[in-house]
């Protein structure tokens, strides 16, 4: 995997300031240790950091082309280039390399705009075509790889893999957004294509981005988009058939390498399924590592030991300190803007784990999206029935009251924590969903924000992220959470704690459950299929049982979660204090002190639990202090 930027004169051919790349680039040093490089000329600079996975005495980047019109730097893998490089020949190009990345370069030349339709991938890239005097961008369908642009004041459009290399530039504008931080504290993540920063954009999964220098009024353009289009009649049996065998066959695409190569192992049923396949296709043992928590409420390691020992994997699990928040700093600082799922501690420390023994990884993400694995699912599709079981005028004012009546009970068994579904049963499907998987809910970001604040907010709310993915929505209940999850959810969290945890370690991370051929596939999948009862994942647990042993694939998912709640009440409780109530929040005026000091006594004292939003405000002052650091 690699780091890319770059610096593009949109009005002319000035000068590019070659030091000023070189610090660009070198600030994503982590993410390409083997090689660097940079070309420039008239009004344009490139920039690339390389780790080396296939063809490692060749493709160095920046590449030219052999006629020297076209320069491309890139991030990422291109599974079919073997075959594009075929038809490309039969075209009449010529290679030089043995690389993914010389066919991208030729692949522009002959189909202009449409080359990126016929990727497949994870990538983000960017194209400088001279005779056209054109700058193309693209990143992948689902936004394994991330890629972030701004255009500056003095007319110069610069990108990168990270924020911290457009930090680099003097010019990048650095006002936070108020809407971020209202997105911010509703997701726990800033949902693309916005950033901390106003004026600061990342490009969307599946959109790519044109600029003609000396043409203004650009924007950028989408080229995929995953449709659900259930095909009815289909059989369990023969689906999960289907579905082992296409998983199957993105996983063995993904097993090419130059360099070292393994498996994440949770023990969770995606990790387990990618190892389990990817065992029958290799004659020597595959390498995998998990790690492990001495709380057993968090641990999974004895799980991921039984599929490590059903496949004879060579099997590397090290125990993560139950104290493990040495990290909080430093992923402020890794993240490069506000960032709240605590899951990106133990993602650090596997990613460490991992790059001791190989280079290139191959993990389980994406399963719960496309095949419907999270709890929250379930609980979504049963309020769509409530919902449709009375009219709006009787809903809305019963079950809102009913949900500001409720106690919140967070000390009471699961059974009676009835609060957040009363409060959403109250709500749209759209807003109730947004309810459910808030870090803060509505109410109580009104409590946290200033009066300030909410003048600058103008009335903008976080869940119109979701009524503008909801416009493209399928109908479906199932369907279009599904969809929602994979437009913001997937992109904004879970890759982006990825992508950011395994550059850290220089470790190239490969997700074929997120193939692009498969994921258009499953959503062809009836939604009976996904979720059948209570059951989610119906279809690939029931296609998985001839591979793992019942007590991984029907057991209650877990998830890598870490004890916060425990850690503020103890060897955190100072740190909470001084950040949140004498931390940097204070200076800014944007948070309500009496509420903050709430926040804190009312979980310390073990009267409520507040754990998860603590974490997203001791990660925004954290943010903070980067700002002024």
């Amino acid at each position: 995997m690699c780091g890319i930027v770059g610096i593009f004169d949109t009005k002319g051919s000035g000068e590019i300031d070659r030091e000023l790349l070189s610090r660009m680039n070198e600030s994503q040093f982590h993410r390409g240790p083997d090689e660097g490089g940079l070309h420039s000329e008239p009004g344009l600079g490139f920039g690339h950091r390389r780790l080396s996975i296939i063809d490692l005495s060749s493709g160095q980047q920046p590449m030219h082309s052999q006629d020297g019109n076209v320069v491309l730097t890139y991030n990422g893998e291109v599974y079919n280039f073997p075959a594009l490089r075929e038809d490309l020949q039969a075209l009449g190009f010529s290679f030089r390399t043995h690389c993914d990345t010389e066919v991208i370069l030729y692949a522009w030349q002959a189909w202009g705009e449409a080359c990126v339709e016929r990727l497949r991938g994870m990538f983000a890239f960017a194209i400088w075509d001279r005779p056209r005097e054109t700058l193309f961008l693209a990143r992948d369908r689902l936004g394994v790889k991330p890629l972030f642009y701004a255009l500056l004041p003095n007319g110069q459009f610069i990108f990168g893999s990270e924020l911290k290399a457009l930090r680099e530039h003097p010019l990048l504008p650095t006002a936070i957004d108020p809407s971020a931080i209202e997105d911010y504290f509703g997701f726990g993540y800033i949902p693309d294509p916005k950033t901390i920063y106003q004026g600061v954009y990342k490009l969307e999964p599946g959109y790519c981005l044109a600029i003609r220098r000396g043409q203004s009024g650009w924007q950028p353009r989408q080229y995929w988009d995953v449709r659900f289009q259930p095909q009815t009649g289909r059989q369990a049996e023969e689906a999960g058939e289907e579905l082992i065998e296409r998983l199957r066959e993105a996983v063995k695409i993904r097993m090419v390498a130059d360099v070292p190569l393994g498996a994440f192992l949770s023990g969770g049923v995606d990790s387990s399924a990618v190892v389990a396949l990817m065992a029958g296709l290799s004659p020597d043992p595959v390498n995998t590592c998990s790690i492990s928590f001495g709380d057993p409420k968090f641990n999974e390691s004895q799980f991921a030991a039984q599929v490590a020992e059903r496949y004879h994997t060579a099997h590397r699990v090290e125990q993560v300190d139950p104290d493990d928040f040495s990290l909080i700093d430093r992923l402020s600082a890794l993240y490069d803007e506000p960032y709240a799922d605590s899951s990106a501690l133990p993602t650090y420390r596997v990613c460490e784990l991992a790059r001791k023994q190989v280079t290139v990884v191959l993990s389980g993400d994406g399963g719960d999206e496309n095949l419907a694995g999270y709890r929250r699912y379930r609980w979504h599709t049963y309020e769509e029935r409530m919902r449709s079981l009375m009219p709006d005028a009787l809903r809305v004012p019963l079950f809102s009251t009913l949900g500001r009546i409720y106690p919140k009970l967070d000390w009471a068994p699961k059974v009676l924590r009835a609060k957040t579904t009363l409060e959403s049963i109250g709500r749209d499907a759209l807003a109730g969903y947004f309810h459910s998987v808030s870090v803060l809910s509505n109410d109580m970001r009104q409590r946290l924000f200033s009066d300030q604040l909410k003048r600058e907010l103008q009335g903008y709310q976080a869940v119109e992220v979701f009524r503008r993915y909801g416009k493209q929505a399928p109908e479906h209940p199932l369907s279009r959470v599904q969809y929602l999850d994979i437009k913001t959810y997937l992109a904004g969290d879970i890759l982006t704690k990825v992508d950011r945890a395994s550059m850290a370690h220089a470790l190239e991370v490969r997700v074929p459950l997120l193939d692009h051929k498969l994921v258009e596939w499953m959503a062809t999948l009836p939604p009976d299929l996904k979720l059948k009862g209570h059951e989610g994942k119906y279809v690939f647990k029931q296609a998985l049982e001839p591979y793992l042993p019942n007590d991984i694939l029907y057991r209650p998912k877990m998830g890598f979660a870490i004890p916060l709640s425990a850690w503020f009440r103890g060897p955190l409780k100072q740190r909470v204090q001084e950040s949140l109530l004498r931390g940097q929040l204070q200076q800014t005026g944007w948070f309500n002190q009496g509420y903050l000091e709430h926040l804190v006594s009312q979980h310390q004292s073990g009267l409520r639990d507040y754990s998860a939003s603590i974490w997203a405000l001791l990660m925004f002052e954290a943010f903070l202090r980067t700002q002024v650091s």
